[in-house]
């Protein structure tokens, strides 16, 4: 017999997120290429994030060089969007400025999957090569205990993408509710894997 889902996060309803889901209004739009294989992946935390979010797209694709939603986005967003990855380019975020509009990130792109597929997804996307990198500050400690990795300051990607709008929108308390509802969705998880 097969288990029941939850209709709105299509979750078994044993592991259900809805009551988790934090309405954030965010300013700067955010897009997150996830990995096929981490769609069905109950440990992951785009879920949370794009119900969560006000402005939030997710696009379930490898390869993106014909993919006409994204090509639209990065045409609309044009010299005013940016990828949250640590390549060799990247410069560290920082908050948008009231005197320099012309500079403003409106619409953020991130990676989700394993270190090795979002660099699979990024090697594979010349356009994605193309437009600015950020990264984060290195001194934000991440609490996503559930997935290991031996990269440093590795985060989440719910952790990432609310870091990286907190400091662009200057605004750290609009985050902190969503932050807090992802540390009970990584409370919940550990309490399955205890139970296993």
């Amino acid at each position: 017999m097969s288990r029941p889902y939850c209709n709105l996060c299509q979750r078994p309803q044993v592991s259900c997120i809805c009551h988790l889901i934090h309405p954030t209004k965010n300013d700067i739009h955010v897009v997150v290429l996830q990995h096929p294989s981490e769609e069905k992946q109950s440990k992951g935390t785009v879920k949370l994030l794009s119900q969560s979010l006000a402005s939030c797209q997710l696009l379930i694709v490898e390869d993106f060089t014909n993919h006409h939603v994204l090509l639209d986005i990065l045409k609309q967003y044009k010299n005013h969007i940016a990828l949250l990855y640590p390549s060799e380019q990247a410069e560290v975020i920082r908050k948008n400025s009231d005197n320099q509009p012309e500079s403003e990130i409106r619409c953020v792109i991130l990676l989700d999957g394993t270190w090795k597929k979002a660099y699979r997804i990024y090697m594979m996307n010349k356009v994605l090569q193309e437009i600015p990198h950020r990264i984060l500050p290195d001194n934000i400690i991440g609490q996503y205990h559930i997935r290991k990795t031996k990269k440093h300051g590795a985060l989440s990607t719910l952790e990432a993408c609310c870091h990286g709008l907190a400091i662009m929108e200057n605004d750290t308390k609009k985050y902190a509710g969503l932050l807090e509802q992802f540390i009970k969705f990584n409370q919940m998880q550990l309490s399955f894997l205890r139970n296993k």
